[in-house]
């Protein structure tokens, strides 16, 4: 079969640069997105008297029945289909003869893929937002159920102060609740119509480009052919949204993976998100979660390969745009795949209570002391210095800050009271904690049902799956 621009060509194409061109391989995905494009568009030829309304009728019919092959999994490709726009269009032809060529009038595969690619990401954007949605009904159940457990609370990686270990699920729900602000709002970018731009200059055919935004479903059309055609920046940025979701994510994963560890012994997870080793018979490994880590870089790597794609290219549209498809698809399918995932790791997650209670130090109250000589009017900076004497002091007698006695306390300050081993208490530690955002039961109550609140405002669809 000859090719759609093959008029001006004497020769066939190298085969190897046939391999090399083609990018049916992969953006054979975009079938729905590129059938339903076509749909609209042969009704706004209609509209301009491009075509007949029979014509349209049997265009339409047409698409519809290539569609329905390729959701049956029995379209044929050829070695000519090139790319998902020239496939189906052949195959268009072959069901309704010569009036399939009319289809293209006044469009370029380069106004085609793009709003090809739009359309396809307004298809997944939903299904990524209901994952995301899951993981942060998983944290919060798990962060209910558990809510008055006591754990140390980290900072460089070193034991710092006591918080609830339901106030640190809840750090990352809100760390999900703003990757779930940016997609809604990037939403708004990927909802722009370049269909009617043709290569670069714009339609002839004096198309109506907003009646075809509507019945494509996009909120409105590109303001300029020239910038929107080789526009991809809503790539970019659905893709630095899914890096900063994985990087996320890889920092729950890097935490619960210590916390699952002997050393910690904080939390264990499910055997279901769990392997063995094929040598040592005790070993229960967290993969679900090591992957998890590990994708990060594989998505950064999707971001700067389009970034790195873009960084050059002059005005309009450039053969390398292709390059875009690869690293959108394979992030869209590895958080589809994992996000899931995560949820279920959560969901599943045992926690040890006793393990957590059990690696509460003294030290992570010092700070309790530090607050208590403020209250006695000794200024924060001060205090703490005295603080850090009563800790050297219990280093050197080897026990911990409960243990020196209120003399050992006034040999270092006069303000330490009868009453300062009345602070040396976790929990009051925490429920002192008790400004919104802090680590009080009290507190974390409230995030919670901040969060409940946020699901309320959700789409129908998406509040049944906190039912």
């Amino acid at each position: 079969m000859s090719k759609l621009w093959g008029g001006r060509f004497d020769k066939a194409t190298d085969a190897l640069l046939e391999r090399f061109n083609a990018s049916i391989g992969f953006d054979r995905r975009l079938y729905a997105a590129d059938i339903a494009g076509s749909i609209a568009y042969a009704h706004a030829l209609e509209k301009v008297g491009i075509l007949t309304a029979e014509e349209t009728r049997a265009m339409v019919d047409g698409l519809h029945a290539v569609l329905a092959e390729f959701d049956a999994g029995t379209f044929a490709f050829l070695p000519s289909d090139e790319d998902i726009h020239t496939a189906v269009e052949r195959r268009l032809g072959e069901l309704i003869g010569e009036a399939a060529g009319k289809l293209h009038t006044g469009r370029s595969r380069n106004d085609q893929v793009a709003t090809d690619m739009r359309l396809y990401l307004l298809a997944r954007i939903p299904v990524l937002r209901e994952h995301l949605l899951g993981v942060q009904r998983a944290i919060v159940d798990k962060a209910e159920a558990h809510l008055n457990v006591i754990t140390p609370g980290y900072t460089h990686m070193q034991p710092a102060q006591p918080i609830l270990f339901s106030h640190w699920l809840m750090s990352f729900f809100w760390m999900l609740q703003r990757d779930l602000e940016r997609l809604d709002d990037l939403t708004k970018r990927v909802a722009v119509m370049p269909l009617g731009g043709a290569a670069l200059a714009g339609n002839t055919f004096g198309i109506d480009r907003e009646a075809l935004a509507v019945e494509l479903g996009f909120d409105r059309i590109s303001e300029n052919s020239l910038d929107s055609i080789p526009d991809r920046d809503f790539v970019a940025e659905m893709l630095f949204w899914a890096a900063l979701l994985q990087t996320h994510l890889s920092r729950l994963a890097e935490d619960l993976i210590l916390y699952a560890t002997a050393e910690f012994g904080f939390v264990e997870l499910d055997d279901a998100y769990s392997t063995g080793s094929s040598i040592m018979p005790q070993k229960k490994n967290p993969d679900s979660l090591e992957l998890v880590r590990g994708k990060t870089g594989r998505l950064v790597g999707n971001l700067v390969t389009l970034l790195t794609t873009l960084k050059g290219l002059p005005s309009s549209y450039d053969k390398d745009l292709q390059e875009d498809k690869e690293p959108l698809f394979d992030t869209l399918d590895t958080l589809e795949l994992e996000l899931p995932i995560v949820a279920g790791v959560i969901d599943t997650l045992r926690l040890n209570a006793e393990g957590m209670a059990s690696a509460l130090r003294d030290d992570l109250l010092a700070t309790e002391l530090a607050d208590y000589l403020v209250r006695q009017g000794v200024p924060f900076r001060q205090g703490h210095h005295i603080v850090g004497q009563a800790v050297r002091l219990a280093l050197a007698k080897g026990c911990g800050l409960r243990d020196l006695s209120v003399a050992d306390y006034q040999t270092i300050s006069s303000y330490f009271g009868d009453d300062v081993h009345d602070v040396l208490d976790f929990r009051r530690a925490i429920e002192q904690r008790s400004v919104p955002g802090g680590t009080a039961t009290a507190a974390v109550k409230v995030q919670i049902e901040q969060a409940k609140v946020l699901w309320g405002g959700r789409t129908r669809k998406s509040a049944m799956l906190f039912s």
